[in-house]
């Protein structure tokens, strides 16, 4: 089943008026929340995710620095803040270098962790390479231990989507969540088609690009239901 997440950020940073914005969707059926490594400061995220957890939220940080130093205190800062999930971030060896100091994959406090697959420029950040480089680039990442799945930038990548998350998602082990971009219902039913386990909404939920009103609230219950279309039509798709 496709899962939707939530993130406050707009261009690649966490947007300043986050908490004001949490608290718009509080009441609603969002399962899964996040942020960027960008934008904040550690202190605020970590009582906006305090916030999140006592909702019984997932907490997402998405490490979008292009600096490995920049990246290591990133990565870091989410231990601090105690986030349920680690998304992107190009330099592994680091991450889990750090990951590993709390103790094995599970151990509690230990955030499940994936990073970007493919070569991955710039801020905000776009994904370069062709189909068959990125899914041998998801194959090798995935066999680390450690590494639970894998945070693709579907739509910041020029090319057949679609075919590239097919792509990655056969080469990759554990799930995929599709970053960047996602900005309709065309969108959100050709993530589900080609098997990615997610994908996140940030700056398009901003926007109200979404068919619904531009209300942040209205748009994330818009991008819930597409979520909840999109996964019964895989469904009726698998069963056929």
């Amino acid at each position: 089943m496709l899962e939707f997440i939530f993130m406050l950020t707009r261009n690649d940073q966490t947007v300043p008026n986050a908490t004001e914005v949490y608290d718009q969707i509080r009441t609603s059926r969002l399962r899964y929340v996040g942020f960027k490594d960008i934008g904040l400061p550690a202190a605020r995220l970590r009582d906006l995710a305090g916030a999140m957890r006592v909702d019984g939220r997932d907490v997402f940080l998405e490490v979008v620095s292009e600096r490995a130093e920049d990246e290591r205190r990133s990565i870091e800062a989410a231990v601090e803040i105690g986030v349920d999930w680690l998304l992107g971030g190009t330099h592994v060896d680091a991450a889990l270098e750090i990951l590993d100091r709390i103790g094995p994959p599970g151990t509690p406090g230990r955030p499940r962790y994936c990073p970007f697959p493919g070569r991955v420029v710039g801020h905000p950040s776009v994904l370069e390479g062709s189909i068959d480089e990125i899914a041998a680039s998801a194959r090798e990442i995935t066999r680390r231990p450690g590494v639970t799945g894998l945070d693709l930038l579907a739509y910041r990548w020029s090319g057949d989507v679609p075919a590239l998350v097919r792509a990655v998602v056969a080469a990759a082990s554990g799930p995929v969540i599709a970053a960047g971009s996602v900005d309709s219902a065309e969108r959100i039913q050709a993530l589900g088609q080609a098997g990615a386990w997610a994908f996140t909404i940030g700056g398009a939920i901003f926007d109200g690009r979404l068919p619904a009103g531009p209300s942040v609230r209205e748009q994330v219950d818009c991008a819930l239901a597409l979520t909840l279309a999109a996964s019964r039509e895989e469904v009726m798709s698998d069963g056929r």
